[in-house]
């Protein structure tokens, strides 16, 4: 594989993984907001109805609330994993022409 093309794998790797971290660290920061302001019981006069479990401890939210959280979650989860494998095929391929490279320079060597 071509450097450019390494390079490029190396950038979208990194351009998927670094939002979905943070996407994962928005929502957790979300949730232990939530843990703090939340009801820990329905309160059906604010429509907080839904339960949700924080660390082992049951809040209540809208359904707003918790369809907004669970999206943040999901679609988080889901670019940091197409980073985390676009990462492990640019490990692969790095190592691939790395070692390439160390055969060939061995072989001119032994030759010389």
């Amino acid at each position: 594989m071509k450097r450019a093309n390494l390079a490029v794998l190396k950038f979208f790797a990194l351009l998927f993984l670094l939002p979905g971290l943070g996407g994962l660290i928005f929502s957790a920061m979300v949730s232990t907001d939530y843990l703090e302001t939340l009801p820990k019981s329905p309160a059906p006069n604010e429509l907080r109805m839904t339960p949700r479990n924080v660390h082992g401890i049951i809040i209540y939210q809208t359904a707003q609330e918790d369809t907004r959280l669970t999206i943040m979650e999901y679609s988080s989860v889901s670019v940091f994993l197409v980073g985390l494998l676009m990462g492990i095929v640019y490990l692969e391929k790095w190592s691939s022409t790395r070692q390439f490279d160390m055969d060939r320079d061995t072989l001119e060597e032994a030759e010389a």
